[in-house]
């Protein structure tokens, strides 16, 4: 990660364009001390996190099973005790 301070980006902005452009990320200092970090925009198309088919995982690890209200409130109970080996 590059650093420059404050100097930097007013009389040579485009040094640090240049990294960021590259990729890199800058820290940017005034007087010394951490002011704030400059980072490569991401795409406005690219999530931020992939997305989960959560649906999917269930029916990975459970199959069709559908629960019954006794047993989702036996697991909840469980659960709370801390005995997960149900």
């Amino acid at each position: 990660m590059k650093t420059a301070n404050v100097a930097d980006l007013k009389n040579d902005f485009q040094k640090v364009a240049a990294w960021i452009s590259d990729g890199e990320s800058v820290l940017i200092r005034k007087r010394g001390r951490l002011f704030a970090t400059l980072t490569p925009a991401r795409e406005l198309n690219e999530p931020a996190m992939p997305e989960v088919d959560f649906a999917a995982q269930l029916k990975n690890i459970w199959g069709d099973k559908v629960f019954t209200d006794a047993e989702v409130r036996e697991m909840k109970a469980a659960e709370l005790e801390g005995d997960e080996g149900l």
